[in-house]
């Protein structure tokens, strides 16, 4: 999608796909190697899967997980079929889109990080070499992104900075830059001042729950502060 294009080589991304599914993964403890094996206090030996934040015990011939946090989430009321179908096929963009959010994410907070040592300056020359070198390695693999995978973007962003697409461009580029890729995504039905809000946005509640769901079986990595996140009423 070009609106979201040149917003995108700000950060460092790439693409990726993983299907969600309902069901926890746990091979037989037999499965792994010796040496990937560790003992808990009462010196029962167990494998601890990083993905899904479990171990896998061999207890009397059955294999036993036990998480270390599992949130039980009930799904939105759904008020009809197209409903329900529609939050399946936010789960597809958000599974697509997540890789691509986790990078950005990473890069948007290196650059802060780098931006408060710098002069004002020399943080315009940084910007404008970083921008440059995000361009020419990401340009080709931005180009397949749709509006809505666009869409779901923005509000993940928004869930983690607290900031929408169009403060994180403003901060990042300043504020004519800002209003014009506002313009620009208005255009495309994508409103980049639009923030994440699960209580008057169904769209971002339909996310939130998918989100969720989605860390609890393992199937996507929560990023580094998401447990801090708190909707707001």
């Amino acid at each position: 999608m070009k609106i979201f294009r040149n917003f995108f080589l700000l950060f460092v991304l790439y693409s990726g796909m993983a299907a969600a599914q309902d069901t926890i993964i746990a091979k037989p403890l037999s499965a792994y190697d010796e040496d990937q094996l560790k003992t808990d206090e009462f010196g029962q030996k167990y494998y601890y899967d990083e993905r899904q934040k479990a171990k896998i015990y061999d207890i009397n011939g059955e294999t036993v997980v036990v998480m270390d946090e599992l949130l039980l989430r009930k799904n939105p009321r759904f008020n009809n079929q197209l409903d329900r179908n529609y939050y399946y096929f936010l789960n597809k963009k958000l599974n697509r889109v997540y890789p691509l959010f986790l990078t950005a994410l990473e890069q948007y907070r290196d650059v802060q990080s780098e931006l408060n040592s710098m002069s004002k300056a020399d943080q315009k020359k940084f910007m404008k070499v970083r921008q440059n070198e995000l361009a020419s390695q990401y340009e080709a693999q931005l180009r397949d992104l749709t509006v809505s995978e666009g869409r779901v973007f923005a509000k993940l962003m928004s869930r983690a900075t607290g900031k929408t697409v169009f403060e994180i461009i403003k901060e990042l580029r300043g504020g004519w830059s800002a209003f014009w890729w506002n313009v620009k995504g208005n255009i495309a039905d994508v409103d980049l001042k639009d923030p994440y809000d699960p209580y008057r946005n169904r769209t971002d509640l339909f996310v939130e729950s998918l989100l969720q769901s989605n860390w609890n079986y393992g199937y996507l990595q929560p990023y580094p502060g998401a447990s801090t996140y708190t909707v707001k009423k």
